[in-house]
């Protein structure tokens, strides 16, 4: 089976989950410790859920067991992220097509904060503070503490953080206002993005976005309504499965930082 879910309560205490799983599972003892490491082995005490990483672990009675196996997701290798900075309490990362910003119940091995926590000298924990799309690539943020976590997180929340977009659209964009301001619903809720354009060469066009509501897909859905989709948009645009990686790109975070109290900006080149 390429997908294997298992839930166990334990009635007696261990120091390791593997065997449990491989018995229930009938997945080899490797492949669940493999599992594991890739972060699709969760384990419940009281009201608490965690991963379950680590192979020697004593385990209570009571304490619930989750394995979330999906094959195709466990094959997966992760792309490679570059580190543009790191602040200690935060690093800055561009973040290649492909690769998650967070992971699922069924692992998180190909996401930047896990790559995150695995290639920073020195080790430390990561966690996320605002989501770009797989099929995007660019500027992401990654915490170091819970503190920090806050800060950033409440930095994006009030609109601190001047966030804009590079995309590569179908057509020529030249006959609109500049900017051009959209602002139709998705998924019922209110989005609103702001499309510069920047030059139009043959058949497509670069322009500059900006948005300030961050709903689903919202840059994509909105310039495929428009008649205008990001070029290799499998999925708004009708780009098929062999087209290029989609164009579309964090190109700029600005802010103040919490580190230095003082304003930054990163930008990257289109």
């Amino acid at each position: 089976m390429d997908q294997i879910e298992s839930h166990i309560v334990l009635e007696s205490a261990v120091d390791s989950p593997v065997s449990l799983l491989s018995d229930a599972t009938g997945l080899s003892k490797q492949r669940i410790k493999l599992a594991m490491n890739q972060g699709a082995v969760w384990v419940t005490r009281g009201r608490k859920t965690q991963r379950l990483r680590r192979v020697k672990r004593t385990l209570r009675v009571g304490d619930k067991i989750h394995l979330y196996y999906d094959a195709n997701i466990q094959s997966e290798v992760p792309s490679e992220p570059t580190l543009v900075e790191d602040l200690g309490d935060y690093t800055v990362w561009n973040k290649p097509y492909g690769l998650r910003s967070q992971g699922s119940r069924w692992g998180d091995h190909c996401t930047v904060v896990r790559w995150a926590e695995r290639h920073l000298n020195p080790e430390r924990p990561a966690f996320t503070v605002h989501r770009l799309d797989r099929a995007a690539n660019g500027l992401i943020l990654i915490a170091h503490t819970k503190k920090m976590a806050a800060r950033l997180s409440n930095l994006f929340k009030n609109r601190e953080i001047e966030k804009r977009y590079r995309a590569l659209v179908a057509g020529d964009f030249s006959a609109y206002a500049n900017p051009l301001h959209v602002a139709e619903p998705i998924d019922e809720k209110t989005a609103v993005s702001e499309f510069s354009f920047l030059n139009f060469d043959g058949d497509r066009s670069l322009i500059d976005v900006r948005i300030e509501t961050g709903r689903k897909h919202q840059i994509r859905r909105h310039l495929a309504a428009l008649g205008h989709p990001v070029i290799g948009d499998r999925l708004y645009g009708g780009a098929a499965e062999d087209a290029v990686d989609l164009q579309l790109m964090a190109s700029k975070l600005a802010f103040r930082c919490p580190v230095s109290d003082e304003p930054v900006e990163y930008q990257l080149e289109s």
